[in-house]
Formats: structure tokens, sequence, C-alpha cells
């Protein structure tokens, strides 16, 4: 998949539903994955009793992953050069996630023509839980 630059207007967006009412088995599942097994997210008597927390809650990179799909679905993943969030609130167990990305700019370098990205994800009740910026490389 390639995206040119004529096809791609500052100001366009994409949304995409990327998981409704997540599993505590996709978090157990993505500790077993990525090698991350904080108690925060996978013991849910350390995350109340110990660290006060209503229970386990969703590791921000899987969070950033899921995210970033949305780009991926639009640009594909080989021009895809830069991806960067900041967590702003937890994903918990049975959170329904939205991302949207937004073409902020696009710009032309000596390599070719890029575009600037905005991207948010929001739950169920419209708190934003990522938000960051993207970049990729578009065919001229």
């Amino acid at each position: 998949m390639s995206l040119s630059a004529d096809g791609i207007k500052v100001g366009e967006t994409r949304e995409s539903v990327l998981v409704e009412d997540l599993k505590r088995t996709r978090i157990v599942q993505y500790a077993g994955a990525s090698g991350d097994y904080n108690p925060l997210h996978t013991d849910e008597r350390f995350a109340i009793e110990v660290a006060g927390y209503p229970g386990v809650f969703a590791h921000g990179m899987l969070t950033m992953g899921m995210t970033g799909r949305v780009l991926t679905d639009w640009v594909g993943t080989e021009a895809l050069l830069t991806f960067g969030v900041r967590f702003k609130a937890q994903v918990w167990p049975g959170d329904t996630l939205t991302a949207t990305a937004t073409v902020e700019s696009v710009e032309d370098t000596p390599a070719g023509p890029v575009a600037h990205f905005s991207v948010r994800t929001v739950n169920q009740n419209g708190a934003e839980v990522v938000t960051g910026i993207a970049a990729a490389r578009l065919e001229p």
C-alpha cells in the first residue's frame, strides 16, 4: 500500500475502532508477548491492595500499538517514518477504544513528500487515553 501526495489532504481524518470491550485475556497475552509482567497489569490483588488501583489495567505500549493501526491501515507499515505518543489515562478491561488520525501538514523533503499526523485515542466515554504524532513517506 502506498499513498500519493495527491491522495491526501491537510485536515483529512481516519477513525478506527481498535477494540470493543477489552478483555483481560488480551492484556495477559500482551504481557506474554512483550515479557512485561508488571503486576499492575497481571495481578488483580496487587493492583488493588498494594497499588491502590481499582484493578489491573492495560500496558501503555499495548494501547500505543493498537493506536498505530489507524495509521498503518491508512498509509501502510513501510511508509511510517515516526510514531510517538503520550499516555494520558489508564485503559481498563471493558474499555472500547477509538483512534483518530488527522493530517496536520504535508512537507516536501529531499527524499520526497512526507505527511505529518496527529493521533488521538479515546475510550467509550470520550476520555483521551493516548495522544501523539506520526510522519509517513508519501509517493510523489
